[in-house]
């Protein structure tokens, strides 16, 4: 393969340990769409480096499996690399030589740990980790382990997974503080893929929402079980822009509240243009008492509750009704017209992926907790019922759902008809004369 097959992107990935201002770094971690090339080039600058750094000594070559690697790796390396190298393979290992230099690669499977207990005592001068985010952290922790040897180097490649993935969040988001280089990849840095190929991939996924962002974009959101997979930050969220106070009368405001002491509590205040049906969630507030280690007191939230409606004539407090202690708090405040919110799951989830996707609803950008958890809101696909939520990364969620269920199809005309025609408030209305079992 020439040199020139690699875009600007692969090349700083194949090349950089020798480059000034990056050689010293400790490793690379090349992350991004599918189809973008990255196992390639870091194969190949990974052999470059270690029979250009290193005589007779160790690495290993990991992928999801010994199969995996074998098939998506090893079974490529007399077509990747130049024909100076000679390539030996035996068993589960290979041989490599060039100018008289030796290196031996060993391949290992990462979907646990028992496949690297083989390489018990096993000392790397480096080792490459393809399809990482597929890899338990103890896996990673064994092999990050074994390079040992003096300016050993650690190569990672792997598509986005969840934003909650411990390889996201313990290498990704920390890769400065590992002093390793991070590169994002998109299917443009595969120049071996034609326009016709990329087009059908693009217009596959296209308005899928999250699953684009994962896997066209490169971007670490959830894609598999996604609650509002209709949700697509391009479309749904808005630039913050603070309105001055004397255009605010033109605008109806409100806010929703999940409460909790120990579990979070959020609170979005929610911004209703009553010429177009539309509304958007222009502030929030997110606190947890579990996550802080400090728990507030009603009171203490209602001040919170004070802060977000500062400047603004809100015309109703929507809240769980199950805080009733809260509930009782803010209505002796005298302070806001407190209505205890529709809280039907199910309706109330067709609702907000129809004010979605009738493009009804938008987000601010400053609020970032209610965009995180649209990313992370998913079905239980254990549950007995298939029509069930995990009960988690959801108060930002259920807020919401609060407000589209009590304020948005009841006060916004153009939304209640477009809800009406789908059939979906009539729904949830028959679910709430329905007596509990």
């Amino acid at each position: 393969m020439e040199y020139s097959d690699f875009s600007t992107r692969q090349l700083l990935a194949l090349s950089w340990w020798k480059m000034d201002g990056l050689k010293d770094k400790d490793g690379i971690i090349c992350s991004g769409a599918i189809r973008s090339g990255k196992t390639t080039c870091e194969t190949v600058g990974f052999i470059i480096w270690a029979l250009e750094t290193f005589d007779r000594q160790s690495f290993a070559i990991c992928g999801y499996s010994v199969t995996s690697a074998e098939r998506n790796i090893v079974h490529n390396l007399a077509d990747w690399l130049p024909p100076e190298y000679t390539i030996t393979i035996t068993g589960h290992r290979v041989i490599i030589e060039k100018d008289g230099r030796t290196g031996v690669f060993y391949i290992f499977g990462g979907h646990d740990e028992r496949s690297f207990k083989s390489a018990q005592g096993l000392t790397l001068a480096g080792a490459f980790l393809d399809e990482v985010a597929l890899m338990p952290q103890s896996f990673v922790d064994q092999v990050v382990f074994r390079c040992s040897v003096s300016g050993s180097k650690l190569w990672f490649s792997c598509n986005p997974a969840s934003p909650e993935h411990y390889f996201y969040k313990e290498w990704i988001q920390k890769s400065g503080q590992k002093n390793l280089l991070y590169l994002h990849f998109t299917m443009q840095d595969n120049l071996a893929l034609s326009d016709k190929i990329k087009k059908r991939y693009e217009d596959y996924y296209r308005g899928s929402g999250a699953p684009y962002r994962r896997y066209i974009l490169g971007e670490w959101v959830q894609a598999d079980g996604l609650v509002y997979r209709c949700f697509d930050a391009t479309r749904h969220v808005v630039q913050a822009k603070e309105r001055p106070a004397a255009d605010r009368s033109r605008y109806e405001y409100y806010i929703s509240c999940d409460y909790g002491t120990h579990n979070p509590t959020s609170m979005g205040l929610w911004e209703l243009d009553p010429s177009s049906g539309t509304a958007t969630r222009i502030k929030e507030y997110y606190h947890s008492g579990r996550d802080t280690g400090q728990e507030k007191t009603p009171q203490e939230y209602l001040q919170e509750l004070d802060r977000l409606a500062d400047g603004y004539n809100i015309r109703a407090v929507v809240i769980d009704p199950a805080a009733a202690e809260f509930i009782t708090t803010a209505r002796r405040s005298g302070r806001y017209s407190v209505r205890k919110a529709k809280n039907a799951v199910l309706p109330g989830i067709a609702l907000t992926s129809a004010a979605l996707k009738g493009g009804f609803l938008y987000i601010s950008d400053r609020c970032r907790d209610c965009i995180r958890e649209f990313g992370l809101y998913m079905w239980d696909d254990k549950a007995v019922s298939r029509d069930t939520v995990i009960k988690e990364h959801d108060h930002s969620m259920d807020d919401t759902r609060y407000f589209v269920s009590t304020i948005l199809a009841r006060y916004s005309p153009p939304f209640r008809a477009y809800a009406d025609g789908l059939g979906l408030r009539a729904a949830e209305e028959e679910k709430e004369r329905t007596p509990h079992r």
